[in-house]
């Protein structure tokens, strides 16, 4: 073949390994690199522009620093212009290069023999990867395989939402729907899952039908209030807040509107333009696309999502509104419910092009969200504002706590009585009760832990909560019948992961008068699901000590109303049988007395409906062994919402077969729609 001839190449992109044989590739010599290799035709590869809209802010979204960047399923189609012609530049000129000696890959990447043939080396052969040879250090826990939790269909998998529910939902189905994506979520950070992790959690929840409000819809979304928070981008789309992945202006178009033409249905707040967001009630929005890193700016145009955003101004519709903050580096959408397009205009952005600007006004007579979220954020940061109303006392903790627990009465501002009937505690008062482990000291605790945290896989304590952290960046994962945390005899430092519950508060919490209920407690910050709150802190009671007017117990032995907060493990592709117990089980009942001494615990009021639910611990300390209460986030709580859970029954009576009626010695005041007419 004349060399001087320039060959035809295909794509790079086209090109797939060359599959070797067994024995007769090593004597193959049409696999040896010849002295001179003939020059290829080949077009350089096309400039591709980032993406406009809000996808950057949708990759930040989607994005888990356990995980890396998530790109599985997003699927580029071509653009088009505003005449719908589709956008596709002339082909640049091919050019001459001279091509890549062929290198193999390995069937064994951690293979460190090589052919005696080959001839010497002047390079030394370098280790796989892995631990240093001899090293004595535990083995890290291996990543999960990215592709074995994706989920097809099973067909044995009940989503317990009915198809009418699928397409219009209500408060009960929402809460499900986000309450197992979290779960799921959970289960793939413990599982130390390397990539996809938030998409894996969607798709398969949206493949097994565990999603609501499939419907767009102008206005209200059934079972979503203003005020409600969201974590990730995609928690909104499962429940029909707003249904784009990718963009931030979600429309109806003329096919789905019922009135002519588009209309503007949802718009996010995602910090990528030149929003002004720090009004409560009116948002200047900036139109979406054209938006380059790198090249000249463009000018922006009156298509998609800006001209839906122009005709329900024309309209009038109500336009749905999410507002993006972040808090303590996290992202959080905040619902700040109905908003009107008053006005629309161009201007000249900080890039030079022309962009909309879009002017919303909020709907009068709606609950508050954002301005929630804004009052709050000047009472974390101590900026100076007006009196606060019903001010009581900076800290009821008086310098127990790490953070200050603040007391407040809005109720009635003249009462300023401070609750003196108990001591302040941080943690459980065990008065001499507590169970002899009659064992050795020596060999209790995680000793091959010294000096490190517990997060591989021959810790002793890993072994007792089944060989993985029952915590991931101090979120609880499932519950469970009983959790062990460190104690005394474990070598692990104190800021060990496996040591939640014995930190104290990481919250700014608030104690507060409630209009019928006494004092309630709520929190400052925003709170994500299976966040530890407080402990219930108090003094460890036998049956016999117990006092009947005690309105501060806390008995295990109480029946309390089930409901499911782990992970299904047909959601990632687990047998049904692999589903983690909820029961509590503990060998004798707690009792715990918050009447004389306690902590921000003893002030969270009983709920049918509650938001945060408790869950067992027990670690040991000097040969002795103890078991504390943890409070947990039972869903994403936004700020300043009361936090409430379920103080259980003393018992309950049948009715019929399948019918009960609970039992408690007080009535209940929480107004659910699920109450259940006492507690206690």
């Amino acid at each position: 073949m004349d060399k001087s001839i320039p060959l035809e190449a295909t794509p790079v992109a086209s090109f797939r390994p060359d599959k070797r044989g067994s024995s007769d590739d090593t004597n193959d010599e049409s696999h040896k690199t010849s002295t001179a290799s003939p020059p290829i035709m080949v077009s350089p590869l096309r400039t591709i522009s980032p993406f406009d809209d809000f996808e950057n802010d949708w990759y930040d979204d989607w994005y888990d620093e356990d995980a890396g960047l998530n790109t599985g399923s997003i699927k580029r189609e071509p653009s088009h212009d505003v005449n719908g012609e589709t956008d596709d530049s002339s082909a640049a000129p091919p050019l001459m290069v001279t091509p890549l000696q062929t290198i193999r890959p390995s069937d064994d990447s951690n293979n460190n023999s090589y052919d005696a043939g080959a001839g010497p080396s002047t390079v030394p052969v370098k280790r796989g990867r892995g631990r240093p040879k001899g090293s004595k250090k535990p083995k890290k826990p291996k990543t999960d395989d990215p592709n074995s939790r994706m989920v097809e269909s099973c067909s044995n998998f009940d989503s317990r939402i009915t198809e009418v529910e699928r397409e219009t939902g209500n408060r009960e189905v929402v809460g499900s729907v986000l309450k197992r994506f979290d779960a799921v979520r959970r289960r793939l950070c413990q599982l130390n899952h390397p990539k996809h992790l938030l998409t894996t959690a969607s798709t398969n929840c949206t493949k097994l039908g565990v999603q609501t409000n499939r419907r767009r819809r102008i206005g209200a979304v059934p079972g979503v209030q203003v005020g409600d928070i969201f974590y990730y981008w995609g928690e909104m789309c499962l429940v029909g807040l707003h249904k784009p992945t990718v963009a931030g202006i979600d429309y109806l178009t003329a096919a789905e509107s019922a009135v002519n033409g588009q209309a503007a249905t949802s718009v996010v707040t995602a910090g990528k333009y030149d929003d002004e967001t720090e009004e409560l009630d009116t948002l200047i929005y900036s139109g979406h696309g054209r938006k380059v890193k790198y090249g000249p700016p463009c000018d922006q145009v009156l298509q998609r999502g800006n001209l839906a955003l122009e005709a329900s101004e024309r309209r009038g519709n109500d336009v749905r509104v999410v507002r993006r903050e972040v808090h303590n580096n996290e992202k959080v959408y905040i619902y700040d419910g109905l908003y009107m397009v008053s006005r629309s205009w161009i201007v000249t952005g900080k890039s030079g092009s022309q962009e909309f600007r879009f002017k919303l006004v909020r709907k009068p007579d709606q609950p508050p969200g954002y301005a929630i979220w804004k009052l709050v954020e000047k009472l974390r940061n101590h900026e100076s504002i007006d009196p606060r109303e019903g001010f009581i006392l900076q800290d009821l903790s008086f310098g127990e706590e790490l953070l200050p627990v603040h007391l407040v009465n809005e109720v009635d501002e003249d009462d300023k009585t401070i609750p003196e009937d108990f001591d302040y505690i941080r943690s459980q008062c065990y008065s001499g009760m507590k169970d002899d482990l009659n064992v050795d000291i020596q060999s209790l605790g995680c000793h091959n832990c010294e000096g490190e945290s517990c997060n591989h896989q021959n810790c002793t304590c890993m072994g007792k909560n089944g060989g993985q952290l029952p915590y991931h960046k101090n979120i609880l994962v499932c519950r469970k019948p009983l959790i062990y945390e460190c104690g005394g005899s474990c070598p692990c430092p104190n800021d060990c992961p496996n040591r939640l519950v014995q930190t104290g508060l990481k919250l700014h919490l608030e104690v507060f008068k409630t209009t019928n209920c006494g004092w309630g407690l709520r929190s400052w910050d925003p709170i994500r699901a299976g966040t530890f709150i407080c402990e219930f802190a108090g003094v460890s009671k036998t049956k016999e000590e117990v006092e009947d007017d005690d309105d501060y117990l806390f008995d295990t032995s109480r029946i309390y109303h089930s409901f499911r907060w782990n992970y299904e493990p047909q959601l990632l592709r687990e047998d049904a049988s692999k589903q983690v117990s909820e029961v509590i089980n503990l060998p004798t009942q707690v009792l715990i007395s918050a009447k004389e001494k306690g902590n921000v615990g003893r002030f969270m009021n009983h709920s049918c409906s509650p938001n945060v639910f408790w869950q067992p611990i027990e670690y040991e300390n000097n040969g002795y062994r103890y078991v504390r209460i943890g409070l947990f986030a039972m869903k994403h709580i936004p700020p300043m919402t009361e936090l409430t859970y379920d103080y259980g029954v003393s018992y309950v009576e049948k009715t019929g077969e399948d019918e009960v009626i609970y039992r408690g010695k007080k009535i209940c005041l929480c107004g659910s729609v699920q109450c259940r007419g006492s507690f206690g």
